[in-house]
């Protein structure tokens, strides 16, 4: 990063000055197709109109107050989201990390309250990624985020991801809950499957525990359902953080639970100044009312379903380049071969005027906002082919 910013990234020397839809523009007017979406988050594409103008009229009545007072368009989201989900509570904060901590803050607080004090300990995956708060980083213990920092926090076992067995072998006394991504993204864009979440859940209800799930990046529409669980019947969370898509762009997330799972969280427990805040909410409302409208999810797994196809295709016409195609819905991966890098893949589908990212296990990763047409996406798939020719 340039100075005086800390060189905590390192982006390209390519700025945008705007965006409409699914494509990105520099000052220039140089068009791109962005199929990262700012990693998961602009779901309905950049300068929506509906949510423009929710921030444009909320933006010139109030911006801020703190949760030292009511803001009514929260609580109309938090019914809108608790209507649509297993949960009865919300918190909402204002990034998914925040969704995360507090998501293991009520789960320990649930046994605390219910006479299980010695119950703190967290299962996790390896692969897994919560978040760059200090909490979230250990949950996820992925080396790499973690040196540096001092040691690793204690209360968090971490087990092979989609291995119940693994997760049996760690359960004790100390055990508080599970904690998990129902889709992977960091960690590969792996997604769990269908009988490993009923396992998960089986294992909590048996041993008293909380079930998390991390939908933070899976969420907001990203698979087809309004969140990526929804597709497993038994296998609803007793809590679950959710952000990015959530927002559509604006900075917003959100910790759901069930009465049981929040009974712990009372007046001092927990807090946010800006969480929930008014411009939050009259973004938020906007995008959860696109999300559940009349054919948009039908649509986004109409597009996944032609952008698997298309992907399996390039997989056939490279194969020594890839080796798996790997996603659910719209949040897909490319695992490429060893020897084949996925950033090269980057800057040369940049080079293209295509954006997409990486992601662990030598994965390119695709997450474009949940508006794409067929067009864009046979457009994004004819530059993938010639950056995999030229990798």
């Amino acid at each position: 990063m340039p100075a005086p910013m800390m060189d905590t990234y390192a982006p390209p020397e390519l700025v945008f000055d705007h965006g409409k839809g699914v494509r990105l523009y520099t000052e220039a007017g140089d068009s791109y197709l962005d199929f990262i979406a700012g990693i998961a988050v602009n779901c309905l594409g950049h300068a929506h109109p509906k949510a423009v103008a929710a921030l444009t009229e909320q933006a010139g009545k109030l911006w801020h107050l703190s949760n030292m007072f009511r803001v009514p368009a929260g609580v109309e989201l938090a019914d809108k989201l608790t209507g649509a989900t297993f949960a009865d509570r919300v918190f909402f904060t204002n990034s998914g990390t925040e969704a995360v901590e507090c998501a293991l803050k009520t789960a320990r607080r649930y046994q605390f309250v219910t006479g299980n004090p010695q119950r703190y300990r967290i299962i996790t995956f390896t692969g897994a990624f919560h978040g760059r708060t200090y909490g979230a980083i250990n949950a996820g213990g992925n080396p790499k985020y973690l040196e540096g920092f001092g040691p690793a926090m204690e209360g968090f076992d971490h087990v092979e991801f989609g291995n119940l067995d693994a997760v049996r072998a760690v359960l004790s006394e100390e055990t508080a809950a599970i904690c998990v991504e129902p889709v992977q993204g960091e960690g590969g864009v792996r997604a769990g499957d269908d009988a490993f979440l009923r396992g998960l859940r089986q294992i909590c209800d048996e041993n008293g525990l909380m079930l998390i799930y991390d939908e933070v990046q899976c969420g907001a529409g990203r698979t087809g359902k309004l969140f990526a669980h929804q597709w497993v019947e038994g296998a609803d969370p007793d809590i679950m953080a959710s952000a990015k898509g959530l927002g559509g762009g604006f900075p917003m997330g959100a910790c759901l639970a069930t009465e049981a799972a929040a009974q712990g969280m009372v007046v001092g427990t927990h807090g946010s100044t800006y969480g929930g805040g008014p411009l939050a909410m009259a973004v938020g409302n906007v995008v959860f009312d696109e999300l559940t409208s009349d054919g948009f999810l039908e649509h986004v797994v109409e597009m996944a379903n032609f952008m698997q196809q298309q992907l399996h295709g390039l997989a056939d016409r490279h194969p020594d380049k890839i080796e798996e195609v790997r996603g659910k819905g719209l949040l897909l991966g490319i695992k490429l071969k060893p020897g084949f890098d996925p950033k090269k893949l980057l800057v040369l589908a940049r080079d293209r005027h295509l954006l997409i990212g990486a992601a662990g296990d030598n994965v390119a990763r695709m997450a474009p906002p949940l508006v794409i047409t067929r067009e864009d996406a046979s457009e994004a798939i004819a530059i993938l082919d010639e950056a995999l020719g030229a990798l």
